[in-house]
């Protein structure tokens, strides 16, 4: 059976992050993309990495470029563009597919967990997941909830 632990995804440059190495963390995935006009929540994103990361919250951005080729960065360019243009220091990973046949592996095991209100495709970008400090998926959130609207459920989940 797969768990939230047994995953792994590719940084950028295509060094794993092992999913089991966030045990005891509080984990928020979101599908992100640079030119989408939902980009602004990268800096939401970012004030809630500021805020909560040293209390065991982990931000995680997969750049997606399904919908409408919105994200055209390159793994080598992204990291910079969002620092850049938003400010972004979490975490982010690899270009990934949250659709289709080559969803990548994440997304497959949390659209099983939390099937949205359309079923279990990603709407869009910015479909964000949050994770308890057991692994276990809790809550998905539509591409409009904005990064502060989650927050007092991170801070339930960190126990503060």
């Amino acid at each position: 059976m797969t768990t939230f632990y047994n995953l792994s995804a590719a940084k950028p440059a295509g060094d794993p992050l092992l999913m089991e190495s966030l045990k005891g963390k509080v984990v928020l995935i979101v599908n992100t993309a640079t030119k989408c006009g939902l980009a602004p929540q990268f800096e939401g994103l970012e004030r809630l990495h500021q805020l909560y990361a040293k209390k065991g919250l982990v931000v995680l951005g997969f750049p997606c470029d399904q919908f409408a080729n919105q994200e055209p960065e390159t793994n080598e360019s992204m990291a910079h563009t969002c620092q850049k243009n938003h400010g972004v220091t979490f975490q982010l990973m690899a270009k990934s597919d949250v659709n289709g046949p080559n969803t990548h592996p994440v997304f497959a095991f949390l659209k099983e967990q939390l099937p949205g209100t359309f079923g279990k495709r990603i709407k869009w970008n910015f479909t964000k997941f949050l994770i308890d400090k057991d692994g276990v998926p809790i809550k998905r959130f539509s591409p409009l909830a904005k990064p502060d609207a989650i927050e007092r459920h991170i801070v339930k989940l960190l126990g503060i």
